[in-house]
């Protein structure tokens, strides 16, 4: 009898497991565990997605030609080395299976986004975390780990699930610090949301160096998760390698098109972030008047730190807030067993959460 055996590093793969969506028993679910948009998609993009559905036999336009242009010309980038994937976390697995195998090293920092492992097991590479510094990436810590077999270095920036973020002027200490064959990958999922001085998503080291990367989504401010849409910015041989590695129709024409119409709807852009800007201080300042620490973040969720008590802990707090049909989000897996994500909802939502913890803590 035959066994086959999977390449180096795939068997070591703990399966990514996303948010959960309901709770037996329980009719009315607030679901505030996946960082998805408050207000979902713009009814514009829902339309495009509609008036496509005759054509759903078609074969999609495997370039995303007129999405591609779009992006472009609302970030002024180069059209041609914009590259769209199912989603971010595509892109995230084809830079690894391009760029790091056996043997190689891809780096990320302790509590980053738990694609980054697995894409780097897929394409048998070893992933290697770098301790953070009071829950954000830390420069020092990530450039001492570097090593001859460092491929890759990830980061997410804002960082999912802590919400802390590394300046403009520290990304660019990072990359100056990087050897000139190590390629940084920066994840700016979140980056829609953000104003602050300080905060760059990545285009300006795009645009100096050969060697960085820049992925985004339309999963979180536009409110397309379900339409997996997500586009990296690189140099043009990182775009023409993306391009030899991806399916050639990766993308569908459904979500081309809902794409297209949530990018020019600013209007609707905006009034999530305007939103988001009033309920997460909101939220943030009344889970610590609770009593629960809440480190800053600047993505559209918080994270609330549990203390290590009977019955008082983050799963306690998790127990109790699904009975109450409030589903927040479980970090173990990121090695944060006393904190739980609570994604920033509607008024309603929020309000509910608060009032809900704070019936927990009693």
């Amino acid at each position: 009898m035959s066994i086959l055996v999977p390449q180096p590093g795939v068997m070591d793969i703990t399966p990514y497991v996303g948010g959960e969506s309901g709770v037996p028993g329980v009719t009315r679910i607030i679901k505030l565990a996946s960082n998805e948009g408050a207000h979902g998609p713009s009814p514009k993009a829902i339309e495009a997605f509609k008036a496509h559905g005759s054509e759903i036999h078609r074969y999609p336009d495997g370039g995303c030609t007129a999405l591609r242009e779009a992006v472009a010309a609302k970030y002024d980038l180069d059209a041609s080395r914009i590259v769209f994937g199912a989603g971010s976390d595509e892109l995230l697995g084809l830079l690894c299976r391009a760029y790091a195998g056996e043997g190689d090293e891809v780096l990320y920092s302790e509590h980053g986004f738990l694609m980054y492992p697995i894409a780097a097991k897929a394409a048998s590479a070893t992933p290697v975390a770098a301790p953070d510094d009071d829950l954000a990436a830390d420069v020092d810590q990530i450039l001492a780990k570097v090593t001859a077999a460092t491929r890759i270095v990830f980061i997410a920036n804002p960082n999912n699930p802590t919400g802390t973020y590394l300046s403009k002027s520290e990304l660019e200490r990072l990359r100056a610090g990087l050897p000139g064959d190590v390629l940084l990958v920066i994840d700016a999922a979140y980056a829609e949301y953000i104003d602050l001085e300080d905060y760059s998503p990545g285009i300006d080291l795009v645009e100096a160096n050969d060697n960085v990367v820049m992925t985004r989504t339309f999963s979180k401010i536009y409110g397309l998760g379900g339409m997996r849409l997500g586009w990296a910015y690189g140099s043009a041989q990182i775009a023409d390698v993306l391009n030899r590695v991806r399916n050639p129709f990766n993308v569908s024409q459904a979500a081309q098109e809902a794409g297209l119409a949530a990018l020019a709807d600013q209007d609707f852009v905006d009034s999530v972030k305007a939103h988001n800007n009033e309920w997460l201080p909101w939220t943030t300042q009344k889970v610590r008047e609770i009593g629960y620490d809440v480190p800053p973040s600047i993505g559209n969720f918080i994270l609330v730190r549990f203390p290590d008590e009977e019955g008082k802990g983050a799963l306690d707090a998790d127990e109790f807030l699904k009975s109450r049909g409030i589903i927040a989000r479980r970090m173990a897996v990121y090695g944060l067993p006393e904190s739980l994500r609570v994604t920033i909802g509607l008024e309603d939502e929020m309000r509910a959460f608060v009032a809900a913890l704070a019936e927990f803590h009693g």
